[in-house]
């Protein structure tokens, strides 16, 4: 009985050693070494190449992602991507400073009015409550284009992530820290819309949503 496995894991051996050389290389090689393996060393072997495909896999996916958002970018006029990402990461740094600040002004020039009316109203609670934000963007680590879409109006969205390192507390009007930690550095994921309208004159692109992950 023992031989009969023998033959059957050999079997799945072959197959799989084919099977991911076709994927990577398009074809098959020349000559296979055949191998007999024991039960311990073949699912040792079936999770190397398992593991190695499936990141095969996710890295192919990233890129066909990544070349559909690149295809959207190029139909928008002007747009220069090392440009767009310096530029996103200098209003991500200002939004975050003017909304700890109650800087409204700052932030009526760079968030969109629906947003911008969601902070407006964190920022009137906090003033009425006598509390007060501090955010330190200490770096940011990351940050990519997730997403691009074009609307049938001429509307271009642009997703961004920002991956970074974050001090934030929230204060009473006695300076007592009630929430965060003055001494914490977080690692923080945000995903945030720029959107700006073809059409237009302005060159601006504005914050349209943001959330966590």
């Amino acid at each position: 009985m023992s031989e009969y496995l023998d033959l059957i894991f050999l079997g799945l051996v072959v197959v799989l050693i084919l099977m991911r050389l076709n994927n990577v290389l398009g074809t098959r090689p020349p000559k296979v070494e055949i191998k007999i393996l024991n039960k311990k060393e073949f699912e040792n072997f079936y999770q190397t190449v398992k593991g190695e495909i499936e990141s095969e896999e996710k890295l192919e996916m990233a890129k066909i992602a990544q070349t559909k958002a690149d295809k959207i970018l190029m139909q928008i006029p002007g747009f220069n991507k090392s440009d767009f990402l310096k530029r996103a990461a200098k209003a991500f740094e200002m939004i975050l400073s003017a909304f700890a600040s109650n800087d409204t002004k700052t932030l009526e020039m760079l968030v969109a009015p629906d947003l911008y009316q969601k902070f407006e109203n964190i920022i009137n609670e906090r003033q009425m409550q006598n509390m007060t934000a501090e955010t330190d963007l200490i770096k940011i680590d990351e940050m990519s284009i997730e997403d691009a879409k074009i609307s049938a109006k001429g509307i271009a969205k642009i997703v961004v992530k920002f991956i970074t390192d974050q001090i934030n507390v929230l204060k009473n009007q006695k300076g007592v820290v009630i929430e965060g930690d003055e001494n914490f550095v977080q690692k923080i994921t945000d995903v945030w819309t720029f959107e700006k309208d073809l059409g237009a004159v302005s060159n601006i692109w504005l914050l349209t949503s943001t959330k966590k992950k």
